[in-house]
């Protein structure tokens, strides 16, 4: 029987969970998962709780679906020997590195691939298959027909989320929120850009505001039926930042469904659709089960939070009363500040507010999501006193307690009533003292990268790289000389030179293809074909974004370069891929300089191509967007300007300002890089413009109005520096080395280019 598989966020959401017939359940520690904002498990409460799970005869994954810095690879190597002691029933992995530590250290212990993996075709399933990955959590933007034809060709397991929040972007290919300061997406950090309120610029001039990328959530329980007999092994209900009482009303409603549907398909399913008419949170979307219509499952109009409408803020006042605690989703301005000494005076003072717009008066044990008028962050709380106040008219008004940081004009919605509350029988023992386990002090033995031989890197020599969109942008390009060209395999360069056969300004061995990183059945069949014929005319060199990619490229002929969607923040990241074959590789938008030069020393350096400018796609979105999304242009609350672009290749959402370090070309060829790229794709290139690029780069000089992007600053981080170093042994300590897969069975014979 299919598996239901419900979030613990905390304590209480694995009580419930657990009280409403989750057949497994998913959390996160303290540190490398995706959800750091959620209340996660200590360790003493992880042991506990995988010991009481198994009592029950269920099931315990552990998220560790985060990227990993190449400086945080002792700590995980700690982490992992920590979570091989306890004994989860899996790990929900996203980055490389942890699947190859993994194979050489704990080959014990059981990997699902993240939906952050972006794998959404047989083809990367089942390259992950063969590496030892049992299951994988398929990226949501498949409809029924897709995840059946990945079924019909894979043994592996797969798991489907059915129900909650969903991501504009393309699963594990957003990039926004670590543009707007480095609190990635792959790094637990999201900021939801997707959820703000944003101003658009509309032909003509005029302006107008909306959530234009805030898209409804997931609610597939009328396909439970159909996706049980495509052979789904588990069904994945999204919300570790969610309530217990959240997880417990959709736990109960899926877990009705799967015991009910075979006797009375029908009756089950509309009853599990009355069990959620209490989850008040956005409008709820099929997603890609109704197809491709955006307008289907964005809504401009429709606020970025979740909630019914309350009403906003008409006015406030004070009492003297202890403040009560706010739940669990602080404002995001605030995570991990302490209050500062002027907020004592708030210990004995408890605002109230007068809701206006609204049908509905919340009562005392209703929990609010109150959202800043400015757009600047949200408070979730629950309603601690009602209260009845006489107006200057002598009318009765009902005001609502709120948090102090409540204000006027803020709108308030309603996440739960009290009514939705209920007690769950305890699933962790009182007393937590027998636990004791934690990460110990253990040695991460160095871990080498293959020593690189003569004429090696025949394939990709030294100096500047051009990447384009389209044939004409490469004739625009031609006068700046570059040493190869990488040219995006779309819609266009299809037509161009697989349809046309139309000639190349230059050598097709001066020429690299670049694979879309979204990989879908549909994408998988075409790009078969696609290969094979441009195999026939001589193309024979690749930038793979996807393991899809790795799994279709395996002639004897293929070339292979690890694009800056196969995320290599750590040596053992690329170490795997170099168990796939990949000797060179182009460095993620996301990437600082300090983390490059930690991985890729001395000699290393050759092997890896610096972006020194872009356009980043910060949003990757498998759709076109709506008619009604007629603007090119759109700001945010801070001003800054970002642009879309809708093809029919999907959509893009790009910044304004380019990312540049041109003007820091000299330094890195002192410190031994050698292989740079000027990234001109999903732009129109003007040869003044790209002149203008590569004078700036030959001059040192910095180009205006462009961003840096995480070069300098890395991702942002709440652990002190000094904590983080804590954790790290030297390396002149460490006597321990080996090569890449020289244990385990898994040392890969080379390949010689030709």
């Amino acid at each position: 029987m299919a598996e239901l598989l419900a979030p613990a966020g905390n304590i209480e959401a694995l009580d419930a969970a657990i009280g409403e017939g989750a057949d497994a359940v998913y959390m996160g520690l303290k540190s490398f998962n995706a959800r750091l904002r959620s209340s996660n498990f200590a360790w003493n409460q992880f042991e506990a709780a995988v010991e009481a799970v198994h009592r029950q005869k269920k099931k315990i994954y552990v998220t560790v679906n985060t990227v990993i810095e190449e400086s945080e690879t002792e700590r995980l190597y700690r982490f992992l020997s920590y979570l091989n002691k306890v004994g989860p029933d899996a790990l929900i992995v996203q980055d490389f590195g942890i699947v190859r530590m993994v194979q050489e250290f704990f080959p014990k212990l059981e990997l699902h691939a993240s939906t952050q993996m972006n794998i959404a075709s047989a083809a990367a399933v089942n390259l992950l298959s063969k590496e030892g990955i049992k299951r994988v959590v398929l990226a949501r933007e498949l409809n029924l027909e897709e995840i059946s034809s990945i079924k019909r060709s894979t043994s592996s397991e797969l798991e489907v989320f059915v129900h909650g929040a969903l991501c504009v972007s393309e699963s594990g290919l957003c990039l926004f929120s670590s543009f707007l300061g480095g609190k990635s997406a792959n790094r637990g950090m999201c900021t939801q850009a997707c959820r703000r309120y944003y101003e658009a610029e509309l032909p003509g001039g005029a302006k107008e505001k909306g959530y234009y990328f805030s898209p409804h959530d997931l609610q597939l329980i009328d396909r439970l039926p159909a996706l049980i007999k495509a052979g789904v092994d588990s069904f994945k209900i999204e919300g570790r930042m969610k309530s217990a009482e959240y997880v417990g009303s959709v736990t109960a409603a899926y877990r009705y469904v799967l015991d009910n549907w075979e006797k009375d398909e029908k009756g089950a399913v509309e009853t599990g659709k009355r069990m959620l008419a209490t989850d008040f949170a956005r409008a709820k979307t099929r997603y890609w089960f109704d197809g491709s219509d955006a307008s289907k499952f964005l809504n401009p109009n429709q606020a970025g939070g979740t909630g019914i409408y309350l009403g906003v803020i008409d006015s406030v006042r004070s009492e003297k009363a202890p403040t009560p605690k706010a739940l669990d989703e602080p404002d995001k301005k605030n995570v991990g500040k302490r209050p500062a000494a002027s907020d004592k005076k708030t210990e004995d003072v408890q605002k109230f507010a007068l809701l206006k717009g609204g049908s509905y008066e919340p009562e005392a044990g209703d929990s609010i999501r109150i959202h800043k008028k400015d757009d600047s962050g949200r408070i979730s709380y629950k309603v601690q006193e009602v209260k009845v106040f006489e107006n200057t008219r002598a009318q009765a008004e009902t005001w609502i307690s709120v948090p102090p940081e409540a204000g006027r004009g803020d709108p308030v919605y309603l996440l739960q009533t009290k009514s939705m509350s209920k007690r769950y029988k305890r699933v962790l023992p009182a007393d937590l003292s027998p636990y004791r386990l934690q990460p110990a002090d253990e040695r991460l033995p160095i871990l080498d990268l293959t020593p690189l031989k003569k004429d090696s890197l025949s394939f990709f020599p030294e100096g500047v790289y051009i990447q384009v969109s389209t044939l004409s942008d490469m004739h625009a390009c031609l006068a700046e000389h570059p040493v190869r060209f990488i040219l995006e395999l779309n819609s266009d360069t299809r037509r161009s030179l697989i349809e046309k056969k139309e000639a190349l300004p230059c050598s097709k061995k001066q020429v690299f293809i670049s694979l879309d990183p979204f990989c879908t059945p549909e994408t998988q069949a075409v790009l078969e074909k696609d290969i094979a014929s441009l195999r026939a005319d001589g193309f024979y060199q690749w930038i793979v974004n996807n393991p899809a990619h790795i799994n279709m490229l395996k002639s004897e002929k293929d070339i292979l370069i690890g694009g800056p969607y196969l995320y290599t923040f750590n040596r053992w990241a690329v170490s795997w891929l170099e168990n796939q074959n990949i000797d060179a590789f182009i460095m993620s938008h996301e990437s600082s300089r300090s983390t490059l030069e930690s991985i890729f020393e001395g000699p290393q350096r050759s092997r890896l191509m610096i972006c020194l400018f872009a356009y980043p796609a910060l949003f990757r979105m498998r759709f076109k967007l709506p008619e009604s999304y007629d603007f090119a242009a759109f700001n945010d609350k801070e001003g800054m300007s970002f642009r879309a672009l809708s093809t029919p290749d999907g959509s893009f959402v790009m910044p304004a300002d380019p990312f540049s370090i041109v003007d820091r070309v000299h330094v890195l060829k002192k410190s031994g890089f050698s292989r740079f790229l000027i990234d001109m794709s999903k732009t129109s290139v003007r040869r003044a413009d790209i002149k203008a690029i590569v004078r700036a780069m030959h001059r040192g000089e910095s180009l205006p109005d462009t961003s840096r992007f995480n070069w300098k600053d890395g991702f942002y981080s709440a652990v002190p520096a000094q904590s983080k170093k804590s954790f790290i042994l030297s390396e002149k300590d460490n006597k321990t080395f080996f090569s890449r897969g020289e244990k385990n069975g898994h040392k890969n014979t080379k390949k010689k280019h030709k």
